[in-house]
């Protein structure tokens, strides 16, 4: 590729595809609180296709821990910038962390409050499939 030009159609698109397949791993090697909330979606997700009673109720369920991995990951990525910077205490950076800190703890409070809503409104029976 000449210098200053950028791909185009497919390949940017494997190119990006690839780039975004080295951040997960990256930071799923790196960050045990993404290590733990991929484990909760491997067994989430699939209950969510078994407790959920409609489409609807299933894209809630596995879109509420869907914004856990993303925000997750937004927060790391804050994280990395502001060690980038510098490793002294500041105040700014860390108030930066910690609002990143922030948006995951409410996006894990989205996650609680949506399934606890979606299986509430069911009866037992039909949690337990009985």
């Amino acid at each position: 590729m000449r210098e200053g030009r950028r791909p185009r159609g497919i390949r940017r698109v494997w190119l990006a595809t690839r780039n975004s397949l080295r951040g997960l791993r990256h930071c799923y090697r790196s960050e045990a609180a993404f290590r733990q909330e991929v484990w909760l979606s491997a067994v989430l997700v699939p209950a969510a296709f078994w407790l959920g009673k409609s489409s609807v109720e299933r894209v809630l369920l596995i879109g509420s821990m869907l914004i856990v991995l993303i925000v997750e990951l937004l927060n790391t990525g804050i994280e990395v910038v502001v060690d980038r910077i510098g490793t002294e205490h500041n105040h700014l950076s860390g108030f930066a962390k910690d609002l990143g800190s922030s948006a995951v703890f409410f996006s894990l409070l989205l996650l609680i409050v949506t399934w606890a809503l979606v299986l509430l409104g069911q009866p037992a029976s039909a949690i337990l499939r009985l």
